[in-house]
């Protein structure tokens, strides 16, 4: 200490930690001379003893309330000024010293006193100017202290640190030792800082630093996306800009660079597209879209994650990230990716069953698209993964919009298209059907009705016939038999079957057909009586309507018989109401007709709609036709020939009324019957057997809340409403 004291004057050392800057600057002067005297004498060893001086006796001191005891606080402004004075005595020799000089000063910018810290930015700044390129070896401190400058609460010593920092931005550009690897951790640890200077600060390091040629910034671009994405959210709209120029800068590089890492940025921005931010989920989207154009194979592991970002886009409330999102659906759909490059077929699937629950209809629709999509390339993969997509697809039928459910049975029948698969939809169906009457009330009749297009509608109506004539839920059964004959009647789509069942007496395979439903339109005597009428089964209609009981005939089966009376007034029904002209010809639809009519009560609506069409038949001959003919063959009459075919018509028609077996269809209808009726009394039965006082808290319970409506299909008509005109 005695050397170098003897070195630097006492009133050198006593002016450095004075008060007044002018004689703090002075000695400095002097220390700078001192120092370069030193350094031109190759005094080494004496210049360290110097700054060592300079570092332990003033720029470091003991804490802010020692410090007014022990060194002033301008016994450690002048050690900053000092050592930087020291820098400059040194010149091109400063190198070999910088261990020594700039810790200490790194270690006062984060002093307590502004004052402090602003000088040190100074003596950094003065320390910068000599040393230039040497200076990088402490790069990344000088970069950790300069961040939290950029926030510090003194506006002097922002204005300082924001000096310090162009400095280091010139050096660091003009250098061929800077290290972006040794960098680069730094940078990713400062991304998540919220403070807007800091933001403004990293930035802008990010932006001069992508300038340089020789750093490689879009590769490590992974490391520190998040962040700038996480900045365009910033309450700031400087920062959002700065943030959005940066991403720009990079997306162009992107579409440009031959060697990009597409998978890692995939990740992040997946995560961003779902941001609550629009600004921030619409750049994601766009360079999602900028990826699936660019990334080729790099990007198949990705598509399913990207899948899911671009799904619930497409029904954004911002007009722009939809139409973005769309094109980029369209063109990742557009690419043929093979399994074998990693494209996971179940984990697309596993999105598109989860959007399918989305609450926005275009994202459902466009998930229905891509199990489409993936049926038509990709079948056999998908019906082995049908398990865990059958009940999504199912429930999708349940859906609000008419649109999805269209698309919904169109993956269904591409699924059905194999024997077993039909099989199972149709099983699938009736089930869903039981367990959600709704469904069968609003969709029945547009599933059905789509699936018949789609699929075959005889083949579809064989197969729900099958699986209703072993149906145990025989209220069910009953329900569902009523609607599928309601829309055998009046759907345009079953034209064709529809005339294939009026065959039923003159074909074999309208035959077929007509025993294929007969066995589950046993259900319903209503259906099984318009079945009769369509294939022109009079004898056999009549028949159905005699073995009929008092207990078969109720609101449910006068609501049915309503509707079929109307029915008989449409298009569907003008041959039958045309045969009316040939009493003579068709005696057993007069005699059904009539049964119908005595079934009705007369202040019905229904009763006076078939008493007015009765009344218009010519009444020549009727009474006598009546008489006597169930000893002739009832078919015989069905369809007029003309003479030269007459005999051979007849024949046809003879083996096929033999062919259907008739006498065993009433026998099986009555059986069917018996069931139904031995199960309402358990019902009934099961009722009466509750005790005297549950079956009153039961009837007070159902007085006190208003009936429940009937299902459609079970409500009788207006005119019913007094229970009186029920009788006939």
């Amino acid at each position: 200490m005695a050397d170098v004291l003897s070195l630097i004057p006492a009133s050198v050392l006593r002016n450095l930690a004075d008060k007044l800057y002018e004689k703090r600057k002075n000695a400095a002067l002097e220390i700078e001379g001192i120092v370069k005297q030193l350094a031109l004498a190759g005094e080494h060893e004496k210049i360290s003893a110097v700054i060592s001086l300079l570092t332990t006796e003033f720029a470091y001191s003991p804490q802010a309330n020692q410090r007014k005891e022990y060194h002033t606080l301008f016994c450690m402004q002048g050690g900053l000024i000092g050592l930087a004075a020291a820098t400059v005595g040194l010149a091109a020799e400063a190198a070999q010293h910088l261990e020594q000089i700039v810790p200490p000063v790194i270690n006062s910018f984060a002093d307590q006193d502004s004052r402090v810290r602003y000088y040190a930015c100074e003596a950094l700044y003065n320390i910068a100017k000599v040393v230039r390129g040497d200076f990088i070896i402490f790069f990344n401190k000088i970069f950790d202290a300069l961040c939290k400058l950029s926030a510090d609460s003194d506006p002097n010593v922002q204005s300082a640190a924001h000096l310090l920092d162009r400095l280091i931005k010139d050096i660091v550009t003009e250098s061929d030792q800077f290290s972006i690897e040794e960098f680069i951790p730094l940078l990713r640890e400062r991304m998540n800082v919220l403070n807007p200077y800091v933001r403004q600060f990293l930035v802008g390091w990010i932006t001069v630093l992508d300038s340089v040629p020789d750093i490689d910034m879009l590769g490590f671009l992974p490391d520190f996306l998040d962040g700038l994405f996480n900045m365009l959210s910033d309450s700031s709209h400087e920062i959002r800009q700065q943030a959005d120029s940066a991403l720009s800068e990079f997306l162009q590089e992107i579409k440009n660079s031959p060697n990009v890492d597409y998978g890692r940025m995939a990740e992040i921005l997946v995560q961003r597209a779902g941001s609550s931010d629009e600004f921030t989920r619409l750049t994601a989207i766009t360079w999602i879209n900028e990826f699936v154009k660019l990334g080729g194979e790099q990007l198949v592991p990705y598509y399913a994650d990207i899948l899911g970002a671009i799904l619930p886009c497409i029904s954004d409330k911002e007009e722009k990230i939809r139409v973005v999102a769309r094109e980029t659906n369209e063109e990742l759909r557009a690419i043929r990716a093979d399994p074998a490059d990693g494209f996971n077929i179940d984990a697309i699937l596993s999105i598109a069953r989860r959007e399918l629950t989305s609450e926005w209809e275009a994202t459902r629709i466009e998930a229905l698209h891509w199990i489409s999509a993936l049926l038509a390339r990709y079948r056999s993969e998908v019906i082995s993964y049908l398990n865990h997509t059958f009940d999504s697809l199912l429930n999708a039928l349940s859906d609000s919009s008419n649109e999805v459910v269209l698309l919904a049975l169109e993956v269904h029948a591409c699924i059905a298209e194999d024997h077993k698969n039909f099989h199972r939809l149709v099983g699938l169906l009736v089930r869903n059907f039981q367990n959600d009457r709704v469904l069968l009330e609003r969709r029945g009749a547009l599933i059905v009705r789509r699936l018949c297009v789609l699929l075959d509608a005889e083949r579809v109506y064989r197969q729900f016939s099958l699986n209703l004539e072993q149906e145990q839920d025989l209220d069910f059964a009953s329900v569902m038999v009523q609607a599928l004959n309601l829309i055998l009647l009046t759907s345009s789509e079953l034209a064709e079957l529809r005339g294939l069942v009026k065959l039923s007496l003159v074909q074999s395979s309208g035959q077929d057909l007509f025993v294929s439903l007969y066995s589950s339109w046993c259900h319903s005597p209503m259906a099984t009586i318009s079945l009769c009428l369509l294939a022109q089964a009079y004898n056999h209609a009549s028949s159905v309507i005699q073995s009929l009981r008092e207990e078969d005939i109720n609101a449910k089966f006068l609501v049915q018989l309503d509707k079929l009376i109307r029915l008989l007034e449409t298009p569907i029904f003008a041959y039958l109401r045309l045969q009316l002209l040939e009493p003579g010809k068709y005696t057993w639809l007069l005699k059904t007709l009539y049964g119908l009519l005595m079934m009705l009560p007369q202040q019905s609506a229904a009763f006076k709609i078939l008493r007015t069409r009765l009344k218009t038949v010519p009444s020549y001959s009727c009474i006598e036709q009546l008489k006597g003919t169930s000893s002739e063959n009832p078919y015989s009459q069905i369809l007029q020939f003309s003479e030269d075919n007459r005999n051979q018509y007849a024949a046809n028609v003879a083996n096929v009324y033999n062919a259907i077996d008739f006498p065993s269809r009433l026998q099986q209808f009555e059986q069917m019957q018996h069931k139904h009726r031995m199960h309402s009394k358990s019902k009934l039965h099961s009722r009466n057997s509750t005790p005297s006082i549950a079956s009153q808290e039961i009837n007070i319970s159902e007085e006190s809340r208003p009936p429940s409506p009937l299902p459609e299909i079970m409500r009788p008509p207006k005119t019913w409403n007094n229970p009186r005109q029920l009788k006939p």
